[in-house]
């Protein structure tokens, strides 16, 4: 492990910072007043869907906000396969992103010396111990913003089919609430799953622990041998 900040490192930290600049700096509300405008016209809000898909890491937006949008403009049979699709297009990003720095060496430094090398140990054993797809849907299904999932995985090397399947299967029951409550809205509202939010948060709580329960009871009975 080198010592010394690599290219790599800089450009990842000045993304994170410029991540953090742009969500405070970006309303929701007036770019969704902007896009409800255009949900007339299929071609433009079509286009307004993959801007939003794209540009939603730079300012560190959940994804379920812009299922939301997509069940506003195509309803439910349309919206939910496209909103799992834009769930993955959108983790694209910051997945070959993170792998790019990771590869370059990822702040070697600090990974010696402050809470992140403990943290990552602890993601790279999370996965090796719950296996890439599980682990990914699992920690998808948890109410944890989607770009720490995906970072963590892309540095703890899940490989990018896994990565996929395991977003697929941990974003649908998230994807299918909110293009639900987008295509019953009246209007565009940065309120997302509103009423619906906390049960099915608690609901999916549940569940990751569930599918976690057997790897971690297997570790449990191997340590204590």
């Amino acid at each position: 492990m080198r010592a010394d900040l690599t290219p790599r490192s800089l450009v990842g930290g000045a993304l994170l910072v410029l991540v953090v600049v742009a969500s405070l700096l970006t309303s929701p509300d007036a770019v969704l007043v902007h896009v409800e405008g255009l949900a007339a016209d299929p071609l433009w809000f079509g286009l307004a869907l993959v801007a939003l898909y794209s540009l939603r890491p730079l300012v560190a937006w959940p994804t379920t906000l812009v299922a939301v949008v997509v069940g506003y403009g195509y309803g439910v049979a349309l919206g939910v396969p496209i909103g799992l699709a834009g769930a993955v297009f959108t983790s694209m990003p910051p997945f070959f992103a993170a792998k790019w720095v990771d590869d370059g060496g990822s702040l070697p430094v600090l990974d010696q010396l402050s809470a992140v090398g403990r943290f990552r140990s602890s993601a790279e054993r999370y996965f090796d111990t719950a296996g890439g797809f599980r682990g990914v849907t699992a920690a998808r299904l948890a109410p944890i913003p989607a770009d720490a999932v995906t970072c963590t995985a892309s540095v703890s090397g899940v490989s990018l089919r896994t990565f996929v399947a395991g977003t697929l299967v941990g974003e649908l029951p998230w994807t299918v609430a909110a293009v639900v409550v987008g295509s019953s809205a009246n209007t565009l509202t940065t309120h997302g799953l509103g009423a619906l939010g906390l049960p099915l948060a608690v609901a999916m709580v549940v569940s990751a622990t569930v599918l976690l329960a057997g790897p971690a009871y297997e570790t449990f009975a191997h340590s204590s041998e």
